[in-house]
C-alpha cells in the first residue's frame, strides 16, 4: 500500500471534521442564562437528535449519489432559466 494513501485519508478526515465542527450551530451564552434549565436541556437534546438525524440522511444522500444528482439538476435548471 502506498503511504500517501494514509496521508490522504488522514487529511480528508481532518477536513471533514473541521467542516462538521464549523457547520454545527452554536447557541449564545445569554440565551442559555435567560432560559430555564429544564427547557434548555430538553431543547439541546432535541437539537442534538435533529442534528444526528440530518447528518445520517445527509450521509445517506451523499453515499447514494442523490446529493450530487440533485445539485446537477439544479445547475441545469438554473442554466435553462438564464438562457430564457
Amino acid at each position: 500500500m502506498c503511504p500517501m494513501r494514509f496521508l490522504l485519508v488522514f487529511f480528508s478526515a481532518i477536513l471533514a471534521g473541521y467542516i462538521a465542527w464549523k457547520s454545527v450551530p452554536t447557541s449564545s451564552v445569554a440565551d442559555d442564562i435567560v432560559s430555564d434549565e429544564d427547557s434548555s436541556i430538553k431543547k439541546q437534546q432535541s437539537n442534538i437528535i435533529k442534528m444526528a438525524q440530518n447528518g445520517f440522511w445527509g450521509f445517506l444522500d451523499m453515499a447514494s449519489g442523490k446529493y450530487l444528482w440533485r445539485n446537477i439538476n439544479q445547475i441545469k435548471q438554473e442554466a435553462q432559466v438564464k438562457s430564457l
